[in-house]
């Protein structure tokens, strides 16, 4: 399945790192703040884009406890018939937390384009450091 993977190892316990991904505050810290977000199974969020142009909503898929948080992924008005996902998964490691973000689904959005958004997608991780971020306001890069 086609997809856009990134991790990062943070010298932070997974509880420590759970706290940014299981509150809206903490959400907003890192990931957007302007993130609305409703962190349980089933409730929606909304958010801008990176590009600040662009807005995402999907909701919750599944949040497990200092182990994953799964959102689907819809760029409003970006002509997606269906939502991708993107999955934050934490695994202890000696010394903190490999965190993983992954960006799937682009197959199944029902854009001729997919490819294209799969393309802008990997540039975008690389550009924005969503998880330099994340591992600076949790105190620390291993």
């Amino acid at each position: 399945m086609p997809e856009v993977a990134r991790s990062i190892e943070i010298s932070r316990p997974p509880s420590a790192v759970w706290r940014l991904l299981s509150t809206a505050d903490g959400l907003r810290e890192w990931l957007s703040p302007e993130v609305e977000i409703d962190l349980r199974v089933g409730g929606a969020y909304r958010m801008p884009g990176g590009d600040g142009e662009t807005w995402i909503s999907g909701v919750v898929l599944e949040l497990v406890p200092e182990g994953r948080l799964v959102l689907s992924w819809l760029e409003e008005g970006s002509g997606w018939v269906h939502p991708g996902r993107l999955l934050v998964t934490l695994e202890p490691i000696a010394g903190g937390t490999r965190v993983s973000l992954v960006h799937d689904g682009f197959a199944g959005i029902g854009k001729d384009e997919w490819q294209e958004t799969l393309e802008a997608y990997e540039r975008g991780a690389d550009k924005h450091q969503v998880l330099e971020r994340l591992a600076a306001a949790v105190g620390g890069v291993v």
